[in-house]
């Protein structure tokens, strides 16, 4: 399932600072689909790839600003959710895909819901794996002490970075150090945001584990851009997503969570599939990473059926 065929690769000029890099894979003539990866600022890999069937798929995945191969790498510059969103319609317009499926993963749940909620009439329908609902209970638990009781040394390790008597709140801190710091703390504090997320984000991880995984994917941007976002409550107004809702009866939504989460609890994939007319929430036993077996499986069964 996973033999991709790249019909089309390059860049897409979207402002005069940033050009973001897509790939389009699959059957020219089959059905499309918009992969939107996490982070923010964490890129789509290979891995990601082997969710579809290139002979009846054909999908569209492309790197955010700042992200991956786009350039410039780690850029904060012109660079948020709305612009994000913007970004989807100027490559789809680009591709001329006039509707899609999109699917989305923990970071990539929240501006798929935000493009869902400004351009309905654009999308087919919603796959949606470890929801983020963007709003400041969701980032207050990833980034004020929620997951302390449950991982307090992988905590400890996090928090203990800010010195007690900073101004800044944790992600300000981490964000001012991953930009402004000296070249050994630069590269500190993006390692350390990104083992903090690493080291919960699956069930049972082992230490050397983590290691492997971080230097998998070029994780300095993906740690500036999550730090610059949370910083910002996502560039969002409050509950944007659960507050235009109803925006999205029309869409049919398939939810994938894990029972597990401890980055995003899956309270938060049961309140939008309780706030959704036309979704349908699988919990699995698993925590948020896309690789762990039973959210791996469930996301094929579905995909399968597309």
């Amino acid at each position: 399932m996973n033999s991709s065929i790249k019909t089309k690769s390059g860049y897409l000029n979207v402002s005069k600072i940033h050009s973001i890099y897509y790939e389009v894979c699959g059957n020219e003539n089959g059905e499309p689909y918009l992969f939107v990866h996490g982070g923010p600022g964490a890129g789509f890999s290979e891995s990601d790839k082997r969710f579809f069937d290139f002979e009846k798929h054909k999908v569209i995945f492309f790197d955010q600003r700042g992200a991956s191969k786009s350039k410039p790498f780690g850029c904060i510059a012109e660079n948020s959710t709305q612009e994000l969103v913007n970004d989807i319609v100027y490559l789809l317009d680009y591709l001329e895909i006039p509707k899609v499926t999109i699917f989305g993963g923990s970071w990539g749940t929240t501006l798929s819901l935000v493009f869902a909620i400004q351009y309905p009439e654009k999308v087919k329908s919603l796959l949606l794996r470890g929801i983020f609902l963007g709003d400041k209970r969701s980032i207050n638990h990833y980034l004020d002490g929620g997951v302390e009781k449950e991982f307090p040394k992988e905590w400890k390790r996090f928090k203990n970075l800010v010195p007690e008597n900073s101004t800044l709140t944790i992600p300000e801190y981490y964000l001012d150090q991953m930009l402004n710091g000296t070249p050994q703390n630069k590269e500190l504090y993006c390692y350390e945001w990104v083992f903090y997320e690493i080291s919960i984000f699956k069930k049972g991880i082992l230490e050397n584990e983590i290691d492997t995984i971080i230097n998998q994917f070029p994780f300095q941007a993906m740690a500036i851009m999550e730090a610059y976002f949370l910083s910002n409550n996502c560039f969002l107004e409050n509950d944007y997503i659960l507050k235009n809702c109803e925006v999205l009866d029309t869409i049919p939504t398939t939810i994938i969570h894990g029972k597990y989460d401890a980055i995003c609890p899956v309270e938060y994939a049961e309140l939008l599939h309780e706030n959704l007319n036309n979704s349908v929430l699988y919990i699995e036993d698993a925590g948020h990473s896309d690789s762990e077996p039973e959210i791996e499986r469930r996301i094929f069964e579905v995909l399968l059926q597309s």
